[in-house]
């Protein structure tokens, strides 16, 4: 019980990312959500941002996603 409860604790927090700045090519807007993710022990997010992400049909919509996931800084 206590493992699941740290769980949901751990998927709560999300990590920084830096997005502003940098190249605003959606596929690099992606990499770098994807990598932050997985920086921080989040590798099944990662692969789930980044099959949403693929999926989205437009850049506001990746955007928008990468705020379900990242704090963008």
């Amino acid at each position: 019980m206590e493992q699941s409860k740290e769980q949901s604790i751990v998927k709560m927090l999300k990590p920084e990312c830096e997005l502003l700045g940098h190249d605003g090519n959606v596929f690099n807007v992606i990499g770098r959500v994807v990598r932050a993710l997985e920086k921080n022990g989040l590798k099944q997010e990662a692969v789930e941002f980044r099959q949403k992400a693929l999926k989205s049909t437009s850049y506001d919509e990746v955007i928008k996603l990468c705020f379900d996931y990242v704090d963008v800084c």
